[in-house]
């Protein structure tokens, strides 16, 4: 990184591929800094209504978790060559504790999408989840209310299972049982 007066930070891209100690080059700014096959991701700030619902799914799960269960927000997960970065993280008992979580550790992951990572969090995301081996995938659409779409780990990919709105509660039994409602998250 080259710093000069009243200059802000620059810093130039490895000869390679993007790896972990990159990331520690960028400025915790509250863009999220990702990297997908060795190559840099970079998403805008979440707002406010984003951040209201990752903290409600937060609570939400963190109520319902038996002992020894972690729910985290913004964890990062390492994969062979793709550092990403879920709003939320379920991680089993036991896990590792590592700064960058193992997929083997991970239960679920939560995307709440926003307009720049609308098709970030559909489409490659999940694969990737699923590459990893991570059981469970959940994706919230914000709009009007809050949209929860629920996908198990199936033969290599990801099968949807409920698609769930409004203020009554629901169950859902995967990580671990719990009762979510969707519209009282915004």
């Amino acid at each position: 990184m080259v710093i000069g007066q009243s200059a802000l930070p620059r810093w130039t891209a490895p000869e390679g591929p993007w790896t972990e100690p990159d990331l520690h080059l960028f400025p915790q700014d509250g863009h999220r800094y990702e990297i997908v096959g060795g190559s840099l991701h970079v998403l805008p700030p979440a707002d406010r209504r984003h951040d209201t619902i990752v903290a409600a799914l937060v609570t939400t799960l963190r109520a319902a978790a038996p002992h020894g269960w972690w729910v985290c927000d913004r964890l990062g997960i390492g994969t062979r060559d793709s550092n990403l970065i879920p709003d939320v993280t379920v991680l089993r008992p036991r896990s590792s504790g590592a700064v960058w979580a193992d997929p083997a550790d991970v239960a679920l992951v939560i995307e709440v999408e926003s307009p720049a990572s609308a098709r970030y969090d559909r489409l490659l995301k999940p694969v990737l989840y699923a590459e990893a081996g991570i059981s469970g995938y959940w994706r919230v659409e914000p709009g009007a209310e809050p949209v929860l779409h629920t996908y198990t780990l199936t033969n290599g990919g990801y099968e949807a299972q409920e698609t769930i709105r409004g203020a009554d509660p629901v169950r859902v039994d995967a990580p671990y049982p719990v009762r979510v409602a969707p519209r009282t998250w915004s």
